[in-house]
């Protein structure tokens, strides 16, 4: 231990595409939007996470909300440095007078090239990390449910973030097989979109499209406690006026049914490829579900149905990544070989 090892802090980060979760002592001391407001003519960043999403869709010209990350890799590597460097700011180090040299474990898409993966820890380290490891998000969820990822048993995990869907059979602590698709969240406000806009002539934001999933979201038609229909504002496409139409879980659920059937077929054809004592375990133990799209209403039930084995939602779906890494950093030695 040298002399200035109290300015070393370890942080654990789930840089996902809706949302950034950062983890400090074993804490979740940051849950932000993923998302910047800067402005066009000085290049400023105005805010960030939770008041930058407030400001999506409704800047003027002058200013603009830009996304860093797409379908769980960076697209914009200023904008996702900047805000990485504003979330860490977030972040109440004690004692500390000096910046802290920052250890960073950061989760990843399994389906990440090399090239995506050097932007991450480029990122990080332009955003002040000294050190910057990267674990794989199915593993890091898996880590993060509880599930001893080191045992010689079969488990499968699906993790639907906003960005991808990461199907993968996790044994003896490493990826037997995977399947990542760009198939997620985005894409289920994008399938809300597009449903209002020909089916209510009805123009609907991101953040509208959002909400409605939040609501009444659901990837069957028949739920045993359905929501009640949700109240939706946006412009008239005939008009140009505002106005306000109510939608049902059954509507939503029959937009939803394309993306939903992506994610199905990947399920399929990642337990097609998992070997033969693998999938004995996995029918044993079932499927374990996590990440945000986890929390869509019926989503475990279709997925039983398709698969013919029992879904498992993990307690808290929208954090089991973050936990994980968590304890991968604090775990470090035990799982070294896990973390690049």
């Amino acid at each position: 231990m040298g002399a200035f090892s109290f300015l070393n802090k370890e942080i654990a980060i789930d840089l996902g595409t809706a949302n950034t979760v950062i983890i400090y002592n074993d804490k979740v001391v940051v849950d932000e939007p993923s998302i910047v407001a800067i402005q066009r003519d000085t290049k400023k960043i105005i805010a960030v996470g939770k008041k930058a999403m407030m400001m999506h869709g409704k800047t003027h010209e002058n200013i603009k909300t830009i996304r860093p990350l797409r379908d769980g890799v960076i697209a914009d590597f200023q904008a996702a440095e900047h805000m990485m460097r504003e979330m860490i700011k977030m972040i109440n180090f004690k004692n500390t007078f000096f910046p802290p040299s920052l250890k960073m474990v950061i989760c990843i898409p399994s389906g990440i090239t090399e090239v995506e993966e050097r932007a991450v820890k480029d990122s990080a380290e332009q955003a002040g990390a000294k050190e910057v490891r990267l674990i794989h998000e199915p593993m890091a969820a898996a880590i993060g449910i509880g599930i001893d990822v080191l045992e010689p048993t079969g488990n499968m995990i699906i993790d639907i973030g906003g960005g991808t869907s990461e199907i993968a059979v996790i044994a003896l602590g490493g990826i037997v097989n995977n399947k990542s698709i760009r198939i997620a969240g985005d894409d289920f406000n994008a399938d809300i979109e597009e449903y209002m806009r020909k089916q209510h002539n009805i123009i609907v934001g991101e953040r509208s499209a959002e909400r409605i999933k939040i609501e009444v979201g659901a990837a069957i038609p028949q739920l045993d406690n359905p929501p009640e229909d949700f109240a939706v504002q946006g412009r008239d496409m005939l008009s140009g006026i505002p106005k306000e139409i109510k939608v049902s879980y059954s509507e939503i659920a029959h937009c939803l049914d394309k993306s939903i059937m992506k994610i199905e077929t990947a399920v399929l054809n990642a337990l097609e490829l998992t070997p033969p004592e693998l999938a004995a375990d996995i029918f044993r133990t079932g499927i374990y579900l996590t990440g945000g799209g986890a929390l869509l209403r019926g989503l475990d039930k279709r997925l039983a149905a398709k698969t013919k084995l029992p879904i498992h939602v993990a307690e808290d779906p929208l954090r089991a990544v973050a936990r994980g890494t968590g304890i991968a950093l604090k775990n470090f030695d035990r799982f070294t070989f896990l973390i690049k």
